[in-house]
């Protein structure tokens, strides 16, 4: 029987894999890594090569979805393989589909987690992780058709008091990375078509830039404020907050630097 093991390397860079995670790839046979799934600012590939002591083979998009992993399941069943994955393994469905086949072909596959960008974004608004209702994509627009998924789920936790953690697009190949002021913008484009003020001038929204680097930041403001804010560098990520506590209206202050009003905001 051969072996497939999903490590997960953390949030920013080749440094934020575990010991464990280390470990195990330096005793693979062979070792895949895939980055097109999330930006790793501070990724290194000599350096993470040189940490894992042997070659990695980089797969794209197309070998993992339209050639279904072949590749790593021809390997896997040979002997022992792994594959490093941006933040934590199977966030992404395309590692669970993977995994999935691996077991139907009598591979033993295991799981190595890293740090994940729901519970860093959600760590660093100081919000409460029990008020997150569904979480939600804020695409880019395919020939001007702007989905309005993200604005259906902003609204139906809203509308039960909670909190939506926005991840923001990424199309590595052509090095696009949605930024949290584009997906403010996108936003207000659904609000001026479906008119429900779930996206007004009184709404506060977090905006979190880079989580897990040295230079990570977070601001909170209210939306029309907020779009005009300076985040930097990508990878970002917005929280559209529901129903406030008061110890979550005071860590939107203190630590994302939130107006004072927000704190009039309880319910």
């Amino acid at each position: 029987m051969g072996e497939l093991t999903f490590i997960g390397m953390g949030l920013h860079s080749h440094d934020g894999i575990s010991l464990k995670g280390l470990s195990q790839a330096k005793e693979a046979d062979t070792v895949f890594a895939e980055f097109y799934t999330s930006l790793m600012p501070g990724l290194n590939h000599e350096e993470l090569r040189q940490l894992v002591g042997k070659s990695i083979h980089v797969v794209t998009r197309k070998d993992l979805e339209e050639e279904e992993g072949k590749e790593i399941l021809y390997a896997s069943r040979k002997g022992k393989a792994v594959l490093l994955v941006p933040g934590d393994p199977l966030i992404a469905t395309t590692h669970v589909d993977l995994r999935i086949r691996a077991e139907k072909q009598g591979i033993r596959t295991s799981i190595i987690h890293g740090a994940s960008i729901i519970s860093a974004a959600i760590g660093l608004s100081g919000l409460q992780n029990y008020k997150f209702g569904r979480s939600v994509t804020i695409p880019f627009m395919s020939s001007g058709i702007v989905s309005e998924t993200p604005y259906d789920v902003i609204e139906e936790n809203k509308n039960r008091g909670l909190h939506t953690l926005c991840f923001l697009d990424i199309k590595t190949d052509e090095e696009q990375y949605m930024t949290a002021n584009q997906g403010l913008e996108t936003l207000f484009k659904l609000e001026n078509r479906r008119r429900q003020s779930i996206i007004a001038s009184d709404t506060i929204a977090v905006g979190i830039a880079r989580a897990g680097s040295e230079n990570s930041l977070i601001k909170a403001d209210f939306a029309p404020q907020l779009i005009r804010f300076d985040f930097g560098q990508p990878p970002h990520s917005l929280i559209l907050p529901g129903r406030l506590h008061f110890m979550e209206a005071e860590a939107l202050v203190t630590l994302a630097k939130a107006p004072e009003s927000v704190k009039e905001m309880i319910t």
